[in-house]
């Protein structure tokens, strides 16, 4: 069949969601895909405040965490409210070019992600590695070229994606197994065959996730090699509680998804709820619990909530003894 958009035959796409899921837990999982948003929107949210009202965390590392945090509304933003009022409202359909629209922004936005764990491995990288050339490299203006660079270069790959998948006939079924728009659950509805597209974006996919990986793994040994050769062991803790952090928030990040690439090429297979399930925990989860990594993880926003926290305590007691 010859290749041109047929959105005539396929105007809308449906989310399947969760395929297996019985009809009368619709509340309940359209509440707690609800929770996690509004905890992902407030905890992030709470982050820029932090950083705005206080001038102490205007450091490079913040910097990078505060896109880390506007990549993470943006894509719970992207895939959560669709989902949710499928199950709140019984309204599980996108339209076509709606659908291609959320696909972008799911593998920009994962792509950026990606690129922010890069800058935040070489800020540690550098400060442990390399003490003396870090105050010159990682300025403030340094780390907003480069965090301007991860959101700009990241369009790339995913913009090859909607260019490639859009044009493809799509005149069969219109039932995407997933909770959202994404380009394997999109082609895999053409009427034609995928290889061509799906190989290309196979190798994208795998740049944007492996390139910063690699160097990830190559940072953290270097700075466990680094951290192995101080003499004092409180010295050692000191400098490895200064990746704690991070080291969590990579973790959360690329761990799963390494499982489930590593499980599809082994030939590992998952029920479709399993899978659906597994897919919304890799993509979601971080989302919502990094801002809590930040509070419990980072020292110096640890501290200015405690300043925080004392003097309300403080106004509070005052009032008390005045009335």
């Amino acid at each position: 069949m010859a290749e041109g958009n047929h959105s005539s035959t396929v105007t809308e796409f449906f989310l399947t969601g969760f395929p297996g899921l019985h009809l009368e837990y619709y509340g309940l999982v359209s509440f707690v895909l609800f929770l996690v948003y509004s905890l992902t929107l407030i905890g992030n949210a709470t982050s820029f405040f932090l950083f705005l009202s206080d001038r102490r965390l205007h450091k490079p590392m913040y910097y990078i965490i505060l896109n880390l945090s506007a990549c993470d509304i943006l894509f719970s933003t992207t895939t959560l409210p669709k989902i949710i009022s499928k199950y709140w409202f019984h309204s599980g359909t996108i339209s076509f070019d709606g659908c291609f629209v959320q696909m972008f922004f799911v593998h920009y936005l994962g792509s950026v992600n990606s690129f922010i764990l890069f800058l935040m491995a070489l800020d540690r990288y550098l400060a442990i590695c390399h003490p003396l050339r870090h105050p010159h490299f990682f300025k403030p203006s340094t780390v907003l070229i480069l965090s301007v660079t991860a959101w700009t270069l990241a369009t790339l790959s995913a913009l090859l994606m909607v260019i490639r998948a859009y044009p493809l006939p799509y005149c069969a079924s219109n039932v995407i197994n997933h909770c959202y728009c994404d380009h394997v659950g999109i082609t895999l509805l053409a009427c034609t065959d995928r290889t061509p597209y799906a190989v290309p974006a196979f190798i994208a996919a795998m740049i944007v996730l492996l390139g910063p990986l690699a160097f990830i793994v190559f940072s953290y040994i270097s700075i466990i090699t680094a951290v192995l050769k101080i003499a004092d062991l409180q010295g050692r803790l000191k400098t490895l509680s200064t990746c704690s952090a991070q080291l969590i928030i990579i973790s959360l990040y690329y761990l799963p998804r390494c499982f489930v690439y590593l499980a599809n090429v082994s030939g590992i297979q998952f029920s479709p709820d399993l899978r659906i399930v597994i897919n919304n925990v890799v993509h979601l989860l971080p989302a919502a619990v990094n801002p809590l990594i930040y509070c419990f993880k980072t020292q110096d926003i640890k501290q200015m909530l405690l300043r925080r926290w004392s003097k309300s305590r403080i106004g509070i007691v005052v009032k008390l003894s005045f009335h």
